[in-house]
């Protein structure tokens, strides 16, 4: 027999279920794991190298910006 607690969350999900709605499990890294602050400063000195030499980059962003504005 279900507890008042997971008759709830059951009641929950098959609102949302009834809405539309579907449950989607996300994996993320783990920010907590040695060696993630390491990994995200050499994957961002990469990102900042490879934009250092694209020339033409900024002027492109920019001219699809323009392009953007106004969407809804």
């Amino acid at each position: 027999m279900p507890t008042p607690v997971s008759q709830r969350v059951r009641k929950r999900r098959d609102a949302l279920r009834a809405a539309g709605l579907r449950p989607v499990q996300i994996w993320v890294p783990d920010t907590r794991r040695p060696g993630f602050e390491t990994e995200c400063r050499r994957q961002a000195a990469l990102v900042a190298q490879a934009d250092h030499g694209e020339d033409g980059l900024n002027d492109f962003m920019d001219a699809a910006l323009v392009e953007v504005d106004g969407w809804e």
